[in-house]
């Protein structure tokens, strides 16, 4: 009797899985340390040149 070997796909797929979960947490730890340590003057001018650029009235 031959065996037969077929390529598992789930080790592939877990990969890419804990790639992408590495990829967000590294950005949202970037996100989370870039606002704590902002200027409050800085977060304010970003946040409203943002509703303007979507044409949202903020005034």
């Amino acid at each position: 009797m031959a065996s037969t070997s077929i390529p598992v796909a789930g080790s592939t797929e877990r990969q890419e899985t804990l790639r992408a979960a590495l990829v967000a947490a590294v950005l949202g730890t970037v996100l989370v340390f870039l606002a704590g340590f902002a200027q409050p003057q800085l977060l304010h001018n970003a946040a409203h040149d943002a509703r303007h650029s979507l044409s949202f009235p903020c005034h």
